[in-house]
């Protein structure tokens, strides 16, 4: 039996082995918080440390951590997945046919912002569908405030601002 900071490690490396997108840090503490497997402060210790030893690799933007599982990461799961009980990955599995539609939504439409080269701040807000580009926009816009509510709302407003664009368009 593993030490339970080892199966945490392993769990995230199950997960973002069996997801095929990156997974944000909220996802993962979603499940494994949910479960009652462990607690947040663990959670993070194991992300952190599968960081720190190459074996996910982690992306931010905005607020957001979006991890995703190394070729080091997939060899290690692969010598140690037997430590994963059958139930555990039953979870996970169920987990993922519960969630997969949110999971999609909430990475399929990224926004982020940074300094113009003059003035003002440039926002840069893409929606995707199957790994395929459906839309990639920068907007420039005059503050940060301004910037950092496009991000908010691409999010939520970016499916139908995608279908009313392609309805002007054509």
């Amino acid at each position: 039996m593993a030490e339970p900071l080892t199966l945490y490690k392993l769990m995230i490396l199950y997960m973002l082995e069996k997801s095929e997108f990156p997974l944000t840090n909220a996802q993962i503490s979603d499940f494994i918080l949910d479960k009652g497997y462990t607690t947040y402060f663990h959670l993070q210790q194991a992300l952190s440390e599968l960081t720190d030893s190459e074996l996910i690799k982690s992306t931010t933007v905005r607020n957001s951590s979006y991890f995703r599982i190394t070729p080091q990461g997939r060899q290690t799961l692969s010598y140690f997945e037997d430590q994963i009980s059958d139930g555990i990955k039953s979870d996970i599995t169920d987990f993922f046919k519960e969630n997969i539609i949110k999971i999609r939504e909430e990475l399929s439409a990224v926004a982020d912002y940074y300094k113009g080269q003059k003035e003002g701040y440039q926002v840069r807000c893409r929606l995707s569908q199957d790994k395929l580009s459906l839309v990639d926009l920068t907007i420039a816009v005059p503050t940060e405030e301004a910037a950092k509510a496009i991000c908010i709302n691409w999010k939520e407003k970016s499916q139908s601002i995608y279908e009313n664009l392609i309805e002007f368009l054509l």
